[in-house]
């Protein structure tokens, strides 16, 4: 298998964990990897469309920075409405060489509830409680991110921050690699998701203390992204 196979392959995978742990479980919502100075893999749609959780790595094709497809058009494949989300990221963030865009419910239903997203939990999920306490910003328009005028204002609420939530939509996460991005869009609704059962339950989600932050020790890339990337793998379904 060549390089540019196991890139395919990679972001492939990436897709049926996001279908699998219901951050993209219906027919919306890609990945995408940087290959090249202008190029970029990215879940496209095929003639035999099913939705993420039956991504394979055919469906993951070739495009340039600018928008075109590169391979598969022959074969009916096409680029998602929204990469521009995807291109308008990598062209602004040469930190950044994996984008995953997601429509997980638990993420929406919190911003629309007016919730914030803090750092409320501090070993429950260690990553997670560092990136929220950097901030997850939103992006306020609920719209298709179809061009590349509105994906420069959501790049703009991004800032330098790894995730931003798209009002009423989903959110992007972007990472130095595809595991790493994904794996920020899990700890992201999580934390979604444990902001409103907390509020649910008629309590308030405060921030843990200054201290307990920086008692959250780094556990190193080998656990927080090899094996927790490692776990989502072998925790799709067989035959997956």
């Amino acid at each position: 298998m060549s390089d540019l196979d196991e890139r395919r392959a990679l972001v492939a995978t990436a897709c049926r964990v996001l279908a699998h742990r219901g951050l993209a479980p219906g027919v919306l919502g890609h990945v995408s990897l940087r290959v090249g100075e202008d190029r970029a893999l990215v879940r496209c749609r095929g003639p035999r469309e099913r939705g993420l959780a039956w991504t394979t790595p055919d469906d993951v094709r070739t495009v340039t920075l600018e928008g075109e497809l590169l391979d598969g058009a022959d074969e009916g494949y096409a680029v998602p409405n929204e990469l521009p989300l995807h291109t308008e990221v990598l062209r602004a963030r040469p930190d950044v060489d994996a984008v995953v865009h997601a429509h997980p419910s638990d993420t929406v239903a919190a911003d629309l509830a007016g919730l914030v997203l803090r750092p409320i939990v501090g070993a429950f999920d260690i990553p997670g409680a560092h990136l929220a306490a950097g901030g997850v910003p939103v992006y306020p328009r609920a719209v298709l991110v179809r061009n590349r005028e509105l994906a420069g204002a959501m790049v703009a609420a991004l800032g330098d921050r790894p995730v931003v939530l798209l009002r009423g939509h989903g959110l992007t996460a972007t990472g130095r690699s595809v595991e790493q991005a994904v794996l920020r869009a899990r700890s992201v609704d999580t934390l979604a998701a444990m902001t409103l059962a907390v509020a649910r339950a008629g309590g308030i989600p405060r921030e843990l203390p200054p201290e307990d932050l920086a008692e959250l020790p780094d556990l190193g890339g080998g656990f927080t992204l090899d094996t927790a990337w490692r776990h989502e793998v072998a925790s799709l379904p067989p035959g997956s």
